[in-house]
């Protein structure tokens, strides 16, 4: 049994009206005065819809919500597993990596981390691509062989997103100029400064709409739907991606829309043992108070209900699903595969206890092995 990874466009829908027939309104909502998210970078798409949908939550429920921005994964999650911050506004390196222990998270003192999903941004509309700057007569992926392009340190989310991108294009890092940065918004100053070619980011990151309006400008190479060779060496790297028409981006609005990858960003998740009525009630005013942020951050419509995608890879919050129960939008189906999830988490967690207690010498090496054959034991699908 595989880990069912979806393209982004696999998302449950439902009738404009009557979608939330039950739950909580927002005058009944239980949340304590102060909450606290990590997020991407100040500037970046997460980090400005995470602000957005704070404001909202303090206009209806005097809740104030801290937004603490994080350069890298490592950044957004330590807090979070630490419960400094209850919450995480993060990308596939801080929900789908951190779960699966691999990367930065396959360190000694990180491991696969027991992540839930309370809700996701599947929007659709956004894109999360490389853009490239628009002076050096890039037109296609593959035309970045010998350019510049962007690696932020401790950002492994990043790093593998645009080495698919690379992959489309039929190159690896040998093919170009790897930059370090030491974070996202660093990458994008970068490119902006002429220090860098190439960046990874959402089409509507608030750096990107930068860029587009610097001297140099930008673009987004397009991801064809059609080269089916290129997709498939793009998903062997990061099979969580699709390929999507993105109508919402810096040089996108206001146009047709150009056709390029996509997947859930940002995703909102906590700990396990998070408390399961907090969860459920923030669950609840991300939906009720839905109509209050919608339109107030680019992108932000994804996180509509009728977008959510409950058959997603990193499984759902108790508490998210007590929510989802009540409001009718929970199926057997989504509970059999979230359970299935669950007990990937396990699965992997038990490897990791195992040869912890092992100690062996070359650990990447151990765990790379270790973590294969408890997947592939348990029957569940190897990425990485």
């Amino acid at each position: 049994m595989g880990i069912f990874l979806r393209p982004v466009t696999a998302v449950l829908t439902f009738a404009a009206a009557g979608i939330v027939s039950g739950g909580l309104c927002a005058a009944e909502l239980n949340l304590p005065k102060q909450l606290a998210w990590t997020a991407y970078n100040t500037g970046s798409a997460g980090y400005n819809q995470s602000v957005a949908i704070g404001a909202a939550l303090q206009n209806a429920t005097g809740t104030n919500l801290r937004v603490l921005p994080g350069k890298n994964d490592v950044a957004r999650t330590e807090p979070l597993r630490q419960h400094k911050v209850q919450f995480s506004a993060t990308g596939v390196g801080g929900s789908f990596m951190a779960q699966e222990g691999v990367f930065v998270f396959g360190k000694p003192n990180w491991g696969p981390q027991a992540v839930r999903t309370l809700l996701a941004n599947n929007g659709g509309a956004v894109g999360l691509s490389v853009g490239v700057a628009g002076d050096i007569g890039v037109k296609s992926y593959s035309d970045l062989k010998g350019k510049r392009v962007a690696w932020v340190r401790g950002a492994p989310s990043l790093n593998v997103n645009t080495t698919a991108y690379l992959a489309y294009g039929g190159l690896t890092w040998d093919d170009v100029e790897k930059v370090e940065f030491g974070g996202f918004g660093e990458s994008w100053k970068g490119l902006i400064n002429g220090q860098v070619d190439a960046a990874f980011a959402s089409t509507n990151s608030g750096f990107a709409y930068e860029a587009a309006s610097s001297p140099r400008g930008l673009i987004w190479p397009a991801i064809d739907p059609a080269n089916k060779e290129g997709l498939a060496r793009m998903q062997e790297i990061a099979p969580f991606f699709s390929a999507a028409k993105v109508t919402v981006g810096a040089t996108i609005d206001g146009t047709d829309g150009v056709e390029t990858g996509a997947y859930a960003y940002p995703v909102l998740v906590a700990m396990v043992d998070q408390d399961e009525d907090l969860v459920y009630n923030m669950t609840a005013a991300m939906v009720q108070l839905f109509d209050q942020y919608d339109g107030k951050a680019p992108g932000i419509g994804g996180w509509a209900i009728g977008k959510q995608n409950f058959e997603w890879v990193v499984p759902y919050h108790d508490g998210a699903i007590r929510y989802f129960k009540e409001i009718g939008v929970w199926s057997d189906a989504a509970q059999k595969h979230n359970d299935h999830l669950v007990a990937r988490q396990a699965a992997l967690a038990k490897a990791w206890d195992t040869l912890k207690s092992e100690n062996p010498a070359d650990w990447e090496t151990a765990w790379a092995e270790a973590r294969k054959k408890a997947l592939t034991d348990g029957g569940f699908s190897v990425v990485f």
